[in-house]
């Protein structure tokens, strides 16, 4: 492994990190100002009017394959770009991106769903969490009941990120009781005026997710993408196709919260000396300091990996763990080194402290990471020797 970046690499990350410098962070007071108010953070037309912008400059759909207009980077420059992006709070996301299962659609659907979405056309939303299936994704009860060339859905779906934006989901549904997960789930392309419903649901952090409710909703036969009870594999594909890039981007903000203690350190007086002069404070900073780096080296392990067609699910969970563990670790420390300030809202700590809180829920809770871990290297699937054997 040679993590070395080459002239290429480094100009792409080099202008990323200008960019979040020169057209992000100095959205941040401004952003804070919104959320206190109870307002979106950024709104709509100002992401899309960043989103152009850095198009012009060429960043247009840095995961998408060029054949569909995107840049079609590898797992190590994306895992780079996330770090970099990382660095601010605020919400903004490069454009030209569509969820990996879309590609799996016929050419028809490519046309209708992946292509309006790819150019941001159309929003979408991935549906199979519901109120007794988290994890335990398989106890799915939605179903679908073929009536002819339709399908007829019903069930409620939770915590589905862009669900109250989305003007299509892709739900997957039990139509094969007997079969269950093996076979007997089949993922559906649900256009939102075919009649499902959405509604938000409130979070500490700035995550809106919406809960969707399907009522008799009629989907016809040409809308399952993928085969019919093939469902629960595409959305194994959609869940581990990047968990590597949840924790790349809390490393770039767990670098910029560790930069904001060391200012604050160096500065803050008591009893007649910076604080950074006390044992206590530098052994936060060390330790943080230590825990970022591993961090590092696990992420980029596991896009090294992507990147070879290895198998990365475990160097993927291993990432993920830890990353979540040591970011919420980290902001929590830097947030008693501002003391009552990093209490307050006035600065962007405790915003970042109920953001990362998530990281150890969404995608894959700590418990389910620590499970796969476990069982890979039960079932000898995994060594924990690791790649050096």
């Amino acid at each position: 492994m040679d993590f070395t970046l080459d002239e290429e690499q480094k100009e792409i990350r080099d202008w990323v990190r200008t960019f979040v410098r020169k057209e992000i962070v100095p959205l941040e007071p401004e952003v804070l100002r919104r959320e206190r108010a109870g307002q979106p953070g950024l709104p709509k037309d100002e992401l899309k009017a960043l989103q152009d912008k850095a198009k012009q400059a060429g960043f247009f759909g840095v995961l998408t394959p060029q054949e569909f207009g995107g840049m079609g980077l590898g797992g190590m420059m994306t895992a780079l770009i996330e770090a970099e992006l990382g660095r601010s709070f605020v919400p903004f996301r490069f454009g030209g991106y569509a969820d990996n299962i879309l590609f799996h659609g016929n050419e028809e659907q490519k046309q209708r769903y992946l292509l309006p979405t790819i150019s941001g056309e159309r929003v979408s939303c991935f549906a199979i969490t519901e109120p007794g299936a988290g994890s335990d994704a398989k106890a799915i009860r939605t179903t679908a009941v073929r009536d002819g060339d339709e399908w007829v859905i019903n069930g409620e779906k939770t915590f589905i990120t862009q669900g109250n934006e989305a003007d299509f989901v892709m739900v997957f549904a039990v139509t094969d009781k007997e079969k269950g997960a093996d076979g007997g789930v089949t993922c559906f392309l649900v256009d939102r005026d075919m009649g499902w419903k959405s509604e938000p649901i409130p979070t500490m952090g700035q995550w809106g997710p919406a809960a969707l409710v399907f009522d008799n909703v009629r989907v016809p036969h040409e809308n399952i993408l993928g085969e019919e009870g093939r469902g629960f594999h595409l959305a194994m594909q959609w869940i581990g196709q990047g968990r590597y890039l949840l924790p790349a981007r809390a490393l770039g903000s767990v670098e910029r919260l560790v930069e904001m203690a060391i200012e604050q350190a160096k500065n803050r007086v008591t009893f007649g000396q910076p604080i950074a002069e006390y044992q206590a404070i530098q052994w936060m900073i060390a330790d943080s300091a230590v825990e970022i780096e591993a961090l590092r080296w696990l992420v980029l392990h596991a896009a090294w990996l992507v990147d070879q067609k290895q198998d990365s699910r475990q160097a993927q969970s291993i990432a993920k763990l830890y990353g979540g563990i040591k970011a919420n670790e980290i902001v929590d420390r830097v947030l008693q080194i501002h003391g009552g300030m990093g209490y307050t809202r006035e600065l962007p700590i405790e915003r970042w402290y109920r953001e990362l809180r998530l990281l150890r829920i969404y995608e894959g809770t700590d418990e389910i990471q620590r499970r796969t871990i476990a069982r890979n290297l039960l079932k000898g699937h995994a060594n924990v020797r690791g790649t050096l054997g």
